[in-house]
């Protein structure tokens, strides 16, 4: 690849019309909803009380969280493998959900009502959750004082940082997993090796490095894994139709893979 394909490389889009469409899942969520800094979030919690040490915060995609319920069901599953979810709803009650059109035919994927204007939509949510998202956060702190909190981002509206930034972070990384299909505009094959590179590149640089070589914990802190998935949609872990045995097998895997990946790291 030439450094200015390189140099342009997005290894993670923002949202785009891919996002506009998926199945809704069946299920009945079992959260419930409380405010946190003034701003409406479901929260799922584990069956027992010392398992609530370990948080997950759930960054929504443009589903959100209050209407949409895959994104609840998928809180749900995380809580009863031990952990306490909190997801906000920074669209404040105006996701995707709110502007779906109306389809009684189970074999064709929920859509965006004709004449839905996206790119104004995302205009209007992104400023919102830039100023909300490190208010929230930092009242989670405060309110559940967890030591330990491993961000679970699901293509987060206002994290469209294009590949500086995105290098950046992956180079700073203490442990990194990704679910994955196979060919995603939003994550092509050029972007996830170039993930990969980086990663690899920083494992490197921290085993040779003088100030790690003989600090033991400082070798361990650097993990990574990539689940890679034919076959399935983008959004497949959270909006793939469950009624197909694939899709339905890729995202139980995928969530399986994360919730062992998270105990690694947080028992």
């Amino acid at each position: 690849m030439q450094a200015s394909a390189l140099q342009d490389l997005v290894i993670a889009a923002a949202p785009s019309d891919c996002c506009l469409t998926g199945y809704p899942h069946t299920g009945t969520a079992r959260g419930t909803f409380v405010s946190i800094a003034d701003i409406n979030t479901y929260i799922a919690r584990p069956p027992r009380k010392e398992q609530e040490k370990r948080v997950i915060l759930y960054f929504p995609d443009v589903w959100g969280i209050d209407e949409f319920q895959n994104g609840q069901l998928l809180c749900d599953y995380f809580a009863a493998n031990g952990f306490l979810v909190l997801a906000l709803d920074y669209f404040q009650g105006d996701s995707l959900a709110a502007y779906r059109k109306k389809n009684p035919d189970p074999n064709i994927p929920v859509t965006t009502l004709p004449g839905f204007n996206f790119e104004a939509w995302k205009a209007k949510h992104k400023a919102f959750a830039k100023l909300a998202v490190p208010r929230w956060i930092e009242a989670v702190k405060l309110q559940f004082g967890a030591p330990k909190v491993i961000l679970l981002l699901s293509n987060p509206i206002n994290n469209t940082h294009r590949h500086a930034k995105h290098e950046i972070r992956l180079r700073e990384a203490a442990s990194v997993t990704a679910s994955a299909r196979q060919t995603d505009h939003a994550f092509p094959v050029e972007a996830r090796r170039r993930a990969e590179a980086l990663l690899v590149e920083r494992a490197q640089q921290l085993a040779e490095a003088d100030d790690v070589k003989n600090n033991e914990e400082a070798k361990e802190r650097l993990k990574f894994q990539f689940q890679l998935f034919s076959g399935v949609q983008h959004g497949f872990a959270l909006r793939g139709d469950m009624r197909d045995a694939w899709q339905r097998y890729a995202k139980e895997e995928s969530a399986a893979g994360i919730v062992r990946w998270f105990k690694m790291f947080m028992d």
